[in-house]
């Protein structure tokens, strides 16, 4: 499955480490933008001085590990699309573009089913997405939840248990299944 990833789905550490680490499993193929890239280091200037650093940095790494994931939108395609927030559309563009299945967001209301579908695409949100993958493919999904987990115990130095991890990164389905 093609799915084109929302930059709420690729900015939060934990919840990108996640996604991408089924994706590594080659549970699906994940897709972006240029644009939602910038959206992701963009946001991560609230995080100080080098939060904007430090998310291109992770998003070099992200791209070197997935160097097909990137998609061109054209310049006439975002014109001839509508969606109710007009900074959305640029999302639903590359995933026409990409041919993508889906589009992972958590923001739901800006990305109607009915308007998706008109393009052939569903929405899906990713604890929903990696729950699902979970009940169909547990040992994969703890596989990338074990390495999530000791990632995030490294970089912190503190304890994290997973149910409180993935709780904290809004994936509430996932923790309760690998906790």
């Amino acid at each position: 499955m093609r799915i084109l990833i929302d930059t709420c789905v690729l900015y939060p550490t934990v919840m990108r480490q996640m996604v991408l680490g089924a994706a590594r499993q080659n549970a699906f193929t994940p897709l972006w933008s240029g644009r939602i890239l910038e959206e992701w280091a963009r946001a991560a200037c609230k995080l100080g001085p080098t939060g904007e650093a430090q998310a291109r940095a992770e998003i070099a790494l992200t791209e070197a590990a997935f160097p097909a994931a990137r998609v061109k939108v054209p310049e006439g395609l975002v014109a001839a699309l509508w969606l109710p927030d007009d900074n959305d559309i640029h999302v639903l563009a590359a995933a026409v573009s990409a041919s993508a299945e889906a589009i992972m967001t958590l923001n739901a209301k800006d990305f109607p089913r009915g308007t998706l579908a008109e393009q052939g695409l569903t929405r899906i949100d990713p604890d929903g997405y990696l729950y699902d993958l979970w009940l169909k493919t547990p040992v994969l999904m703890e596989a990338v939840g074990a390495e999530v987990l000791a990632e995030a115990q490294r970089l912190s130095g503190a304890p994290w248990q997973m149910r409180a991890l993935l709780k904290k990164a809004r994936l509430p389905r996932l923790a309760k299944a690998l906790g």
